[in-house]
């Protein structure tokens, strides 16, 4: 943003510190161009930038902010918790309650476990489905993104049945090679993976539907398909919902496609805004973590009671209103009036949808996987969303991330984000 005076002078003291100028990659604005606003205040649907300017936030935290930012109630359930201290490095009530909630809204998880970040919450599960299952390997896919833990930061070989290699320097090739990388929406590529390692696979790790190369979602009955050779070959199946989890639906995508996984790993509105993550399922595999089992993991912060108290909140307001319906209604009007202006000017969009996540792929092929998702013009993306930002709308500063809505979208926010998208788009 070239009027973004403050944010350029704050990026630029942040590039001399932290690497990059930014905690996390993404937001370097390295693929939409230019440098990226710093935020100092959110409300609702609206990020305010350090130069006051504000933006209809479609980030949304990354997923978190279901109820939009800085909602009343799980404001003050941050407050009444700090009164009571930040962190004890005890067991603490809230713990519990979380607990409760969690295994009442996603009833395939028995026993659950509270993490600090999802990363954390996928490495621990994929080391618990190795623990519980005594094989190394596990299969991931081309486009998951599972968070940056060694075994998992893998990039797919030269074809369907090689071992991945390491996507980032610092991961040592004996770690990739424990790894089997396919595309996703494949059943012929999960076929030839577990006869090629037979008894060696200790869990499959999937999206189920993909938020991390934008939002793509499973053809009908490859999920249904993934739990029947799992089952099939003894082969712990790990739903990564840290995205879907209470976003799709009250019990995430497996609520919504009636799958059944093994281990869930979760995050994001668990913390109603805070650090979390967690993952839980079956008792039997869950009681293989220490101190009953023999698989170790630990967290400090585990469990802090203000995110438990934010998450709680979080839940609780999902549970009050359901708003699911309406997430979806307002999806579907985001990305038809972009469908609709791209249809008018002669571009070809794929804009897939579910409730409050979505994408948009500037391409004709139908985005079903990695490869597909790749044919989608990045470069145009670009410049719609530099033209978006610039009349005061906030998408994901990649063309391969999700896109969020909340409930604090409904009404105003959501019709003048139409207006301006669409008139991005007419301006190409």
């Amino acid at each position: 943003m070239s009027d973004s005076t403050l944010s350029d002078s704050l990026f630029a003291r942040a590039k001399e510190l932290i690497p990059g100028g930014v905690n996390s990659p993404v937001r370097a604005f390295r693929s939409v161009g230019g440098a990226p606003f710093f935020t100092k205040s959110a409300q609702g649907a609206t990020l305010t930038t350090a130069d006051g300017k504000e933006l209809i936030d479609f980030v949304c935290t990354w997923g978190p902010a279901i109820h939009g930012h800085n909602h009343p109630r799980i404001k003050a359930a941050i407050a009444a918790a700090l009164e009571h201290g930040t962190s004890f490095g005890t067991p603490n009530p809230y713990e519990v309650e979380m607990a409760e909630l969690i295994t009442r809204f996603v009833p395939s998880i028995k026993k659950v476990r509270m993490t600090s970040s999802g990363t954390e919450a996928t490495m621990s599960a994929i080391r618990l489905a190795r623990g519980f299952t005594k094989r190394d390997k596990i299969i991931k896919f081309s486009g998951c993104y599972h968070g940056h833990s060694d075994s998992l930061l893998i990039k797919a070989g030269s074809g369907a049945l090689t071992h991945g290699h390491p996507d980032s320097a610092g991961i040592p090739a004996s770690f990739a090679r424990e790894t089997v990388v396919l595309p996703y929406n494949d059943r012929a590529a999960l076929d030839a993976a577990f006869a090629a390692n037979p008894g060696q696979i200790a869990g499959v790790i999937i999206e189920p539907f993909c938020g991390n190369v934008g939002f793509i979602m499973p053809d009908a009955g490859y999920l249904a398909y993934l739990r029947e050779i799992t089952a099939q070959h003894g082969t712990v199946l790990i739903f990564d919902e840290v995205m879907t989890g209470f976003r799709i639906a009250k019990g995430g995508v497996q609520e919504r496609e009636a799958i059944v996984p093994d281990l869930t790993c979760l995050g994001k509105i668990i913390g109603g805004g805070l650090p979390v993550g967690a993952f839980g399922g079956r008792a039997d595999i869950m009681d293989m973590l220490a101190p009953l089992g023999p698989v170790y993991q630990a967290g400090t912060l585990s469990g802090n009671p203000l995110a438990m108290a934010a998450g709680i909140a979080s839940l609780r307001l999902l549970e009050e209103l359901n708003p699911y319906a309406r997430l979806d209604t307002l999806g579907r009007q985001l990305v038809s009036a972009v469908a609709d202006a791209c249809k008018a000017k002669g571009i070809a969009v794929q804009t897939p949808q579910c409730g409050s996540m979505f994408s948009f792929f500037f391409t004709d092929t139908p985005v079903r996987d990695y490869d597909t998702a790749l044919k989608g013009d990045a470069q145009l993306f670009a410049r719609v969303f530099r033209t978006a930002l610039e009349g005061g709308v906030y998408l994901a500063p990649s063309a391969y991330e999700a896109g969020f809505i909340s409930t604090a979208h409904e009404g105003p926010a959501i019709d003048r984000a139409c207006e301006v998208l669409t008139g991005a788009i007419r301006g190409l």
